[in-house]
């Protein structure tokens, strides 16, 4: 039972209907874990107890992790923290020991997982070996939900009237040891997870929405990790004032030996070379070393001592022959955008053009955003390769589930993209002069 002082113990009983907006919440501060913040456990020992404790429980499992992301190169957790009704809260430190985590690992298989954002933290717990039969995502079922904030702290205080501390989010969790604020604010983050999940299961099922969360949660479980994204070097900040392929092949060069300088210190690439001395030196096109260090950033004593290794890739840059120099654009991957459509598809922009407004209709009358209810690369796709006329819902259908869209999704849209199909293969008639 919670202590006399537990604020939660002031949340009405009876959860609202409605989703609230936060301006009406009558929100209650919520600034530490009603039974203290729970010490940090690292050991095979302690990992026993905190499975024979988590077996104890009952019901639905809050969790969550802390990664360093923008300071270490990995995505690892160095931080899990759970929750479990009868058995408390326990922050662990995969980091030591993470084969001694095996009992807890045992331990989460079979229970519900309740995660805010989680294809945040699925991965990370996946690779320490965390296994998972069903998750309860709260910041997903707030979007089916059409609340407009979903951060944990919106959430919280919508749903439970509680003021959530926040703050550390983007911390570097990889410290040791971990200050004692920044581990009351990671007990915080699943103190009321469980009791977030009750309320808005609760409005899922007032809004006959919990089908819709059951096939996401699935969903989001079920899918395979992402591709990785191709010539990820372009992505460097302002890479498009780079003007020549030579010197976009120094931005190509200098990136890679940042990955693999990065990736070998588990730091994070900004924190080795930030993207705009890529830039700047790729522009530049230094002839040594010594007009290397004049440039920005070069000249400080941790880029100096690097020195060599930037060179070196501005020389592997400048050696290459033209017919492997970049190109400006680079390779063409998936769909042009939809402003070139005339030009290249103009059937297909006829389908998008109806196709969009459609969705766009669709999502606001049943409160969910428009990305929630078809993805964009599905929709576009959908429009750019046309159907079989005359188009029919069984054949949207048919179109959809194989790019992934879930049941409640197509029965929302079928009929409707149907229409809106057909339309778009009828060209607009011609306007008369009205002068003649």
């Amino acid at each position: 039972m919670s202590a006399p002082d537990d604020p939660r113990e002031q949340i009405d009983a009876e959860q609202p209907s409605a989703v609230e907006t936060e301006a009406e919440a009558v929100v209650e501060p919520l600034l530490t874990p009603v039974d203290g913040v729970p010490p940090v456990l690292s050991h095979a020992t302690e990992f026993a107890e905190v499975a024979e404790r988590l077996a104890a429980g009952t019901g639905p499992i809050a969790v969550d992790t802390e990664r360093a992301s923008g300071y270490r190169y990995s995505q690892r957790a160095y931080l899990v923290q759970l929750r479990r009704a009868g058995s408390g809260s326990f922050l662990l430190d995969p980091i030591s020991e993470p084969d001694a985590l095996a009992p807890v690992i045992e331990a989460l298989d079979g229970p519900e997982w309740v995660l805010h954002a989680a294809d945040q933290d699925l991965p990370c717990l996946r690779e320490l070996g965390f296994r998972c039969e069903t998750v309860f995502d709260t910041e997903l079922a707030g979007r089916l939900l059409g609340v407009p904030k979903v951060n944990l702290a919106a959430m919280v205080s919508t749903f439970l009237g509680l003021g959530l501390q926040k703050g550390h989010g983007a911390a570097d969790w990889s410290r040791r040891p971990l200050p004692d604020d920044w581990l009351n604010y990671a007990a915080l983050d699943v103190e009321v997870l469980v009791e977030l999940r009750d309320a808005v299961q609760q409005a899922l099922l007032e809004a006959g929405k919990d089908e819709w969360a059951r096939e996401e949660f699935r969903y989001v479980l079920d899918r395979p990790a992402p591709a990785p994204r191709t010539d990820r070097w372009r992505r460097t900040a302002n890479v498009h004032t780079v003007k020549s392929p030579r010197s976009l092949a120094a931005v190509r060069e200098l990136w890679t030996a940042r990955e693999e300088l990065a990736q070998r210190r588990d730091v994070a690439p900004g924190r080795v070379l930030p993207d705009s001395a890529i830039v700047t030196a790729a522009n530049a096109m230094p002839t040594s070393i010594a007009d290397l260090t004049r440039l920005p950033v070069f000249g400080g004593p941790r880029q100096r001592r690097q020195a060599h290794v930037w060179f070196g890739a501005i020389e592997r840059a400048r050696a290459l022959p033209e017919s492997q120099l970049p190109s400006k654009r680079g390779q063409t991957t998936g769909l042009p955008p939809i402003s070139r459509w005339e030009q290249r598809n103009p059937e297909a922009a006829r389908r998008i053009a109806r196709v969009r407004p459609t969705v766009k209709d669709i999502a606001e009358a049943n409160a969910v955003p428009v990305e929630n209810l078809l993805a964009p690369d599905l929709m576009r796709q959908l429009a750019w390769d046309g159907v079989e006329l005359p188009a029919t819902p069984d054949i949207v259908d048919a179109h959809l589930a194989t790019g992934g869209a879930r049941p409640w999704q197509r029965e929302l849209v079928d009929e409707a993209l149907a229409d809106a199909l057909n339309t778009a293969e009828t060209p607009a008639a011609p306007q008369r002069d009205s002068t003649s």
